[in-house]
């Protein structure tokens, strides 16, 4: 399904594919030969997903892009089923395995890869060629530093500099659900105004 959004429309070329049940919405922009597999949703909320060429986002992955932390996808790079790619830049040749996450202003850089379950974590770093095993975390610029699970004492002590709450939802740290929410249902309302295209990408 392909969505224009906030006045902007997919772009997919000829020699893309995407899937009957994936999503395109917005600002969206394939590559050459990349493939968009059932049930992934490529959603530009009010920033750009760009996806180089030779690209597999596979099922049910999750890729968002917003207006201060764009995300920007480079050459063959696999997105796996159940993955979740917020605001984030992936480099040439990074392999994000099932179900991992990286969130916004991170940059996996070329050649790594992010095993099963693995979190990079906002505004941090992961080095060129570096595996984040299964399950660990990664958090820290200019290089991040990997995390085993359990070590949440160890974590919080880089994690906390890296402000979530600011980054993801521009927002002190301490700021209360009901206004972390007001905000987020307004933002998401834009939506109200989505046109689904029966006339392909433009």
């Amino acid at each position: 399904m392909l969505i224009e959004h906030r006045g902007r429309r997919p772009v997919v070329p000829e020699s893309a594919y995407v899937a009957p049940t994936a999503v395109l919405c917005g600002a969206v922009v394939l590559g050459e030969r990349s493939r968009v597999l059932h049930g992934a949703v490529l959603t530009a909320e009010d920033g750009e997903v760009r996806v180089g060429s030779d690209v597999v986002v596979m099922e049910n992955a999750l890729v968002r892009g917003r207006a201060r932390h764009p995300t920007v996808i480079g050459d063959t790079v696999l997105v796996g089923p159940h993955a979740h790619v917020n605001g984030a830049t992936l480099e040439d040749e990074v392999f994000v395995a099932t179900g991992a996450c990286v969130f916004p202003g991170a940059v996996a850089s070329a050649g790594s890869e992010l095993r099963i379950h693995s979190v990079l974590h906002v505004n941090s770093v992961l080095p060129p060629g570096t595996v984040l095993p299964i399950g660990w975390i990664a958090a820290g610029a200019p290089r991040a530093r990997l995390f085993a699970p359990g070590e949440h004492d160890e974590l919080w002590l880089v994690q906390e500099a890296l402000d979530f709450p600011g980054t993801v939802y521009g927002i002190p740290r301490g700021t209360s659900m009901r206004e972390v929410m007001a905000r987020q249902v307004a933002f998401y309302g834009a939506h109200h105004d989505d046109v689904t295209l029966d006339d392909g990408p433009a």
